[in-house]
């Protein structure tokens, strides 16, 4: 598994700036192949889409 804010492996490293970031982001990175997604914000949330694993929504 991998960050979906930064990318890299999730069990390496600190991941609280990633952890706080995301309170208020939508996620950059597929946690399951670490592709970069499309990203849409709309004032109602985020929907963000990786080519290989669909798509995830707040």
């Amino acid at each position: 598994m991998y960050c979906d804010r930064c990318g890299e492996l999730a069990a390496e490293g600190g991941h609280q700036a990633c952890v706080a970031a995301r309170q208020l982001e939508p996620p950059r990175y597929c946690p399951d192949c670490r592709r970069r997604m499309k990203v849409q914000v709309v004032p109602t949330g985020w929907t963000a889409s990786c080519v290989e694993h669909g798509v995830r929504h707040s």
